[in-house]
């Protein structure tokens, strides 16, 4: 028996202002395997795998389950965004400037809608690598939300633009990245889409994860980076960036794997972003932040202060963990 859990699923109303995935995974015979896992913004918060005879295992997985779920965020909404253009010694700045959403919907090319919802993929549980891909895009889709927002081409282009050389770095409010390279900003294949600044959700998700309805605030993920990706791989018509999608238009050194592990384009959907940069010749090496050569730029309200409870709640439930295993549990 396999038993599934996925938190979007479950507390989607309660983590609205979450940027996390997590979930566990029981296959039960004459022992449990049980597997937990969790990602914030994109990142790899904790991979866990154990086997176990007993109950306890089984509710201790629970309890750390629950202790990631509801430890509290590290950022908010953003308004406006900073992009910067760097020379090839990746610390000289060319160009910058910062805008305003309202600014780029009144004087860039408005991508979606309003009502056309674009979704991403989320990893695929499974140990065959192959169908780790899902190639007919069958399950655990993330609805983004029926968006409206900026191709970041565009934003690009503010401050120069891009050379085919090089690569352009999303960051969110929380100091997660991601980075591309020109052709999936300046070319993208029809299956991927623009890569869409969001600052506008036009109607709710019916599951997973509440994105917020509006501008930012009200637009609680926003602004958010997703890809517009059109129908042609999608049985359903659905507009899906899917695991094998990205495994057919991403250099192989930029496609994202949950815990390095099981394909995702979910962790390209950052949110909470504030700072486009350009890296002329490309992204080398572990560069400075832009903020710490350039202007800050972000709405986001100071950090939050994480509850002690929250924080030892895991921790006390992986010594019961240690001790239950070494005890039996039982006593036998």
């Amino acid at each position: 028996m396999k038993i599934s859990i996925n938190v979007d699923d479950i507390f989607g109303h309660r983590l609205q202002n979450e940027s996390r995935e997590c979930g566990f995974h029981a296959n039960t015979n004459k022992q449990t395997t049980v597997q937990i896992y969790g990602y914030e913004n994109g990142a790899s918060r904790f991979q866990l795998k154990y086997r176990t005879a007993h109950l306890c295992g089984v509710i201790v997985a629970i309890v750390l389950f629950c202790g990631f779920v509801f430890i509290p965020v590290s950022a908010a909404p953003t308004t406006e965004v900073h992009v910067v253009k760097f020379a090839h010694d990746g610390t000289t700045i060319l160009n910058e400037t910062t805008i305003p959403y309202q600014w780029m919907e009144a004087n860039l090319p408005v991508q979606g809608d309003g009502k056309t919802h674009y979704y991403h993929q989320g990893p695929v549980f499974v140990d065959d690598k192959e169908s780790q891909w899902d190639a007919n895009e069958t399950t655990n889709f993330k609805d983004r939300g029926a968006v409206k927002g900026t191709d970041i081409r565009n934003l690009c282009d503010l401050v120069g633009g891009m050379s085919p050389e090089d690569s352009v770095v999303v960051v969110a409010a929380d100091g997660y990245q991601v980075d591309f390279p020109y052709q999936n900003v300046y070319q993208p294949q029809p299956r991927q889409g623009p890569i869409v600044l969001c600052w506008y959700n036009g109607e709710e998700t019916s599951v997973g994860e509440r994105q917020g309805v509006g501008y930012p605030p009200a637009y609680y993920n926003g602004m958010r980076l997703v890809f517009f990706a059109d129908t042609t791989t999608n049985s359903e018509g659905k507009h899906v960036f899917g695991n094998n999608d990205m495994r057919a238009v991403m250099p192989k050194e930029k496609i994202y794997l949950f815990d390095n592990l099981y394909p995702s384009t979910s962790g390209y959907t950052v949110k909470w972003v504030d700072e486009i940069r350009i890296y002329s010749g490309g992204k080398t090496g572990n560069i400075s932040p832009a903020k710490s050569v350039g202007q800050p730029a972000t709405t986001a309200t100071p950090t939050p202060k994480k509850s002690p409870p929250s924080v030892i709640l895991p921790i006390v439930a992986l010594t019961c963990l240690l001790v239950g295993y070494r005890g039996r549990c039982n006593n036998g």
